[in-house]
């Protein structure tokens, strides 16, 4: 029976194999992170920048201008913020974001912290042909790695979408993480069609994302409906479930969303609760693949 049917009328084999087209594997979560820390956070910024309305074709100045206080205003803050409580993060930059602001991107490297790709001009990647992708995922890295000095080991996908050539782009591209996907809390390796990739995934959720409760959009439905500071009680409580399930604390954050100064407040007062704990391993989300995958490495086998 054809695709074209209605999802009702498709056999097993179908509906299974969408499913199992990229699904979780085994979870990676070490029994206890580098240094014995009890629980591992990963701070991560989509800069996207002016790349929203221009993936578009929107070129009003009122748009770009929203897109460029994240870069102009917004980084600033970020880093001295970051600075100050000593904490490595990952920065997720769409090439175009790169090639508009290089500054930010050496400033970002020159204080330790991660660049990742995330599209070229932050694309809808499921409306492209696969060789189109590709192409676009590669002149990406490329365009990263020229402006930083080293390739990216990971990927967040624009929008986190998947399109069904998504995963072979990754590996083919030869990225070691990805962060896009949310079937879990923890760490896991990515199956294709129930094969083991090993390619880890480090599990996004739009309850820990900015964009979902402080976004705007005057000509869509998207507008603030969450006090900031209710957000500090929300992504508390993340944080110390995940220290008690000794797992992973992953955030989401856009300097042109998080970075104004009312909002800023929270991820102070976030940073000032988790650093309140002694067991704690900040870490970039390259740091955390690696460390997911030492976990489970086999180990070598010692002569007698």
């Amino acid at each position: 029976m054809s695709e074209d049917s209605p999802p009702w009328r498709w056999p097993e084999a179908t509906w299974r194999g969408h499913v199992e087209r990229v699904r979780a594997g085994r979870r990676l979560t070490p029994s206890r992170w580098p240094g014995g820390a009890r629980v591992a956070v990963a701070l991560s910024f989509d800069a996207d920048h002016e790349t929203i309305p221009l993936r578009d074709g929107d070129t009003s100045p009122g748009r770009l201008a929203q897109g460029e206080y994240g870069a102009r205003a917004a980084m600033p803050r970020i880093l001295r913020l970051l600075a100050e409580y000593d904490v490595p993060a990952s920065f997720f930059v769409p090439a175009v974001s790169a090639l508009l602001h290089p500054r930010s991107v050496e400033e970002c490297v020159a204080a330790g912290h991660e660049i990742a790709v995330h599209g070229w001009i932050h694309e809808r990647n499921t409306l492209l042909s696969p060789a189109d992708e590709l192409a676009l995922t590669s002149h990406a890295l490329d365009t990263l790695e020229g402006l930083c000095g080293s390739r990216p080991a990971g990927i967040r996908t624009p929008s986190w979408d998947f399109s069904e050539s998504t995963l072979d782009v990754i590996r083919e591209l030869g990225f070691r993480y990805d962060s896009s996907l949310m079937a879990d809390d923890e760490p896991y390796e990515l199956l294709a069609d129930g094969v083991p990739t090993g390619v880890v995934e480090l599990p996004v959720e739009w309850i820990r994302d900015d964009m979902p409760y402080l976004g705007m959009e005057r000509h869509a439905a998207l507008r603030p409906y969450t006090p900031p500071r209710a957000l500090l009680e929300i992504w508390r409580d993340e944080f110390d479930a995940a220290r008690a399930e000794g797992g992973l604390f992953q955030l989401t954050l856009h300097p042109h969303v998080i970075g104004h100064r009312s909002r800023l407040v929270v991820l102070r007062e976030l940073l000032r609760h988790i650093r309140g704990c002694s067991d704690v391993w900040f870490a970039t989300h390259a740091a955390v693949a690696d460390a997911a995958l030492a976990a489970i490495a086999p180990q070598k086998e010692v002569s007698p």
